[in-house]
């Protein structure tokens, strides 16, 4: 690109990518990423039968991303399409489950570690007063749907970790920490939270991403919410 004008006197030249960022010509391989990411949130948590425009004016999810997200689904056969090429039937579980082959919680987010030395029930209550935006995440949100043992960990996305470990007072610590502070992969984790037991959570689709690819017993912790969102498809599928 180049401009030049001579009154004002201005020339500008910029260069663009030598790749095309769409490639609207190849078939999506992965799920990794922004764009995949908010259309796998996007298409899960929309019951069936929808079009592709519907639902990417309600969640600002591009068209593109949508259908290229879609294309890769319904090759995986979990996707079902009507007459018209609009979805009357979406595999939601198995959706997660081949999102998460390209989704890792650690890997995919900026994850720092700090430490609260004392319960957790002492913490939570500060969580309402952050000047940014919060939404937990983890074993602490799980308990919120099929509670297990008390959680050790409590792990919790915000908009800037720095600022929020000041306000909440943590310590950072590179052993024995307890709190995780994660700015996320995109803002989609704060799209549609509900709250539990007076709780902020992420979405059971994030949820059961998180957990599925998380430490420890998160995993099985998935598992047991999976089954949660089986029966329960009205609360958090719109």
């Amino acid at each position: 690109m180049r401009i030049v004008a001579d009154r004002p006197g201005l020339c500008i030249e910029r260069q663009g990518a030598q790749r095309d960022p769409w490639r609207s010509g190849e078939p999506l391989q992965s799920l990794k990423g922004r764009g995949a990411g908010r259309a796998v949130r996007a298409l899960v948590d929309t019951r069936p039968p929808f079009g592709v425009r519907p639902v990417s004016e309600t969640t600002h999810v591009s068209v593109a991303s949508l259908s290229r997200t879609l294309d890769l689904l319904d090759r995986e056969g979990l996707v079902t399409r009507g007459t018209k090429g609009d979805v009357s039937d979406l595999d939601w579980r198995g959706s997660i489950r081949r999102w998460v082959q390209d989704y890792d919680f650690v890997r995919s987010n900026r994850v720092s570690y700090f430490l609260w030395p004392r319960e957790f029930s002492t913490l939570i209550p500060k969580l309402r007063s952050l000047s940014g935006r919060y939404v937990v995440t983890g074993s602490v949100a799980a308990e919120r749907f099929a509670p297990v043992a008390p959680s050790k960990q409590l792990s919790i996305y915000v908009d800037d970790i720095a600022g929020a470990a000041d306000e909440l007072g943590l310590r950072r610590a590179d052993a024995g920490a307890n709190v995780l502070l994660i700015e996320p992969y995109d803002e989609v984790v704060f799209d549609r939270p509900l709250v539990r037991d007076e709780l902020r959570v992420v979405a059971p689709t994030q949820l059961a991403a998180d957990l599925l690819t998380g430490p420890g017993r998160e995993p099985p912790q998935g598992e047991e919410l999976l089954d949660w969102m089986g029966d329960n498809v009205d609360v958090w599928r719109t």
